[in-house]
């Protein structure tokens, strides 16, 4: 199948877990939970997503004919000889909606741990090295494991606490940002204080400028 990618880039993972390891992220096109367009925000089950997954148009993006096709365009993001572990971030938008086992495997042999944020609301192709699910209010919750729980936090109509008997490795809190960023933080700073399993997550390259 040909995949649909809004971009591609080399960075820093900036949340969660795996805050500060370098990576390349390959941000898939499309949601199922958000069109992504600002005149159908007020009525998406996620509507204080941050990120432009819509379209081809980022640095990198385009319609990718087949799996090895795309496995080699991240995989030339990758600094040369510059050892350690490489990492592709696969995300969206929601990228369990075109991330399958072809590709997987195609990336697996260009040498890359794949690791995936999802919402989790489709089930998860076999095969990932890391697997963050943030769920969101109003919208099922298909995978119920993995590696890391992100929360954003808060969101009206889903307890944290209703998630800690689930099979994850981190449970990670993260402040909603939006325009109550401050009052957020504080909500959550607070929640951890009470509820020691899970921990405070920070969106790290909002803070040092890195995309």
């Amino acid at each position: 199948m040909s995949y649909s990618i809004k971009e591609l880039f080399y960075t820093l993972q900036g949340e969660g877990a795996q805050a500060g390891r370098p990576a390349v992220f390959c941000r898939f096109s499309g949601c199922n939970l958000w069109s992504g367009l600002e005149r159908d925000r007020s009525t998406a089950r996620c509507r204080f997503c941050d990120t432009d997954f819509v379209g081809m148009d980022g640095p990198g993006g385009g319609r990718y004919p087949d799996a090895p096709t795309l496995a080699a365009a991240v995989a030339a993001l990758w600094p040369a000889d510059s050892g350690g572990k490489p990492l592709v971030v696969c995300t969206g938008g929601e990228p369990l909606l075109q991330l399958d086992g072809p590709l997987i495997e195609a990336l697996h042999a260009q040498g890359f741990a794949v690791a995936v944020e999802s919402n989790g609301t489709q089930p998860a192709p076999a095969g990932l090295d890391w697997l963050c699910v943030s769920p969101k209010a109003g919208a099922p919750l298909v995978t119920v494991r993995g590696d890391e729980l992100k929360l954003v936090y808060p969101q009206d109509g889903l307890d944290p606490a209703g998630f800690l008997n689930l099979d994850f490795r981190h449970f990670i809190l993260q402040p909603k940002d939006d325009g109550e960023r401050a009052a957020n933080l504080r909500l959550t700073v607070a929640y951890c204080l009470d509820h020691p399993r899970w921990r405070l997550g920070l969106q790290m390259h909002k803070a040092i400028g890195l995309p």
